[in-house]
């Protein structure tokens, strides 16, 4: 059994009440995220709008607190570089001393991929084109490691989670009614 059908069997056991939680406990995880979310609180049972509704939140409030956490990080580890930069310096002004510490020489895969569309289409292009390729978890982080501001972050990924989390649960749910 896997995690999908993990989670389909805990909504159909569970009370009516509980239901909207599993489904934005599964909006949570990357690669199942809203859209997968709420595909299984339709085929749970749960109305259509109250299925992409805790999907969406699951989805976005995961999205808002690793956006939140990076952010922080990066600020953190951007502070100590430039400490020490000016430390290095003998102590004068931090200007023209800064570190850039986004490019650390690590090079992944996803994060090439990331980095040519962050390039071809900015922020809301990969926000709203970024489901296709990575989860919103990944490419929430990877824009606030890139040092772009939390609100603009967070603007982008909402709307890319309403918009692709609303284009599956019309999509799952005339496919169910049309079933019933």
């Amino acid at each position: 059994m896997n995690l999908i059908e993990t989670f389909q069997d805990l909504v159909a056991q569970v009370p009516e009440l509980v239901q909207p939680l599993i489904v934005a406990l599964a909006g949570a995880i990357p690669f199942i995220e809203g859209e997968g979310a709420v595909s299984i609180g339709i085929i749970g049972g749960i109305p259509p709008v109250v299925a992409a509704i805790a999907a969406m939140v699951g989805n976005f409030l995961c999205v808002a607190v690793l956006v939140l956490a990076s952010s922080g990080a990066r600020q953190a580890v951007v502070n100590r570089s430039r400490a020490k930069a000016v430390a290095l310096a003998g102590g004068g002004t931090s200007e023209g001393a800064a570190v850039d510490t986004a490019d650390t020489g690590h090079s992944t895969p996803r994060r090439e991929k990331f980095q040519r569309a962050f390039e071809r289409y900015g922020v809301p292009g990969v926000s709203l084109l970024g489901p296709l390729l990575l989860p919103t978890q990944f490419t929430a982080t990877m824009l606030a490691a890139s040092g772009v501001g939390k609100a603009r972050i967070l603007f982008w990924q909402a709307l890319a989670i309403i918009g692709w989390t609303t284009i599956v649960a019309v999509i799952v749910g005339s496919a169910v009614y049309a079933i019933r």
